[in-house]
């Protein structure tokens, strides 16, 4: 579904891809993992077609989005939806308007069938319709996620993309978050690529993880294949003993 290929992308002096191959297969969930800084949100924002690499190529379902121009490109992203960190909700909408906004932007649908989408997205992400009502204000973190959630899969998309899912909530929330997730990639059958530091959610959501470290995939594997690694970069990563930057 998704192959990146050979991505280098650089901003002025600083180098953030280096040569970055990763396969998503249909269907799968893939957790890539790595420190601040690393290239997590740049390779995100490369697959959903908001950055281009400087060299290399993005495939997603056989099309090259290199060679899309902004038109093509808007149209294509149809086939993502994309939950921002900590939300991103608009806080003059409601809850309800929050979700229903890509449905009155990118369809045709009717009012009443968009209160019925609308519905239906949060009672997917166990939020109950009387939500709908409120501000994001209103809302703890973890119900600002859910609601994120329900406006990434309102056109029901192929691919599912989510960036730093449980940044800032407490353990136990974060835990619900993951279940969440893992939920919704099966009920949903979705292609899903998330980025995170945690690795218990990393854990709980991967079919497989994937570490990226000084501009490219250097470890890869199911989470137990993951778990045993011998790389010690991986090492410091999965038992957080790394002060700093992760040295070779």
């Amino acid at each position: 579904m998704i192959s990146l290929q050979h991505l280098y992308k650089s901003f002025g002096e600083k180098q953030v891809l280096v040569d970055m191959s990763l396969e998503v297969a249909d269907g799968e969930s893939v957790v890539i993992v790595g420190g601040s800084g690393t290239g997590k949100s740049v390779t995100l924002k490369h697959i959903i077609g908001l950055l281009r690499p400087d060299r290399g190529h993005i495939f997603v379902d056989d099309t090259d989005i290199c060679t899309l121009n902004a038109l093509e490109l808007n149209k294509f992203r149809r086939h993502f939806g994309m939950s921002f960190q900590e939300g991103a909700l608009f806080d003059s909408m409601s809850v309800f308007e929050n979700i229903a906004f890509p449905l009155r932007r990118h369809t045709k649908m009717k009012e009443d069938e968009i209160r019925d989408r609308v519905e239906e997205c949060l009672s997917l992400v166990h939020l109950e319709s009387g939500a709908g009502e409120k501000r994001p204000s209103e809302l703890s973190g973890g119900m600002r996620r859910r609601v994120g959630f329900a406006r990434a899969i309102s056109l029901k998309p192929e691919i599912l993309l989510f960036d730093e899912p449980t940044t800032g909530l407490d353990p136990v929330i974060s835990d619900v978050i993951a279940e969440l997730i893992r939920e919704m990639d099966r009920t949903l059958a979705t292609t899903t690529v998330t980025i995170t530091h945690d690795m218990k959610v990393a854990f709980k959501i991967a079919d497989r993880v994937a570490m990226l470290h000084q501009g490219h995939i250097i470890e890869q594997g199911t989470p137990e294949e993951f778990q045993r690694s011998t790389n010690e970069i991986v090492r410091q990563f999965i038992e957080g003993r790394a002060e700093g930057p992760l040295t070779e």
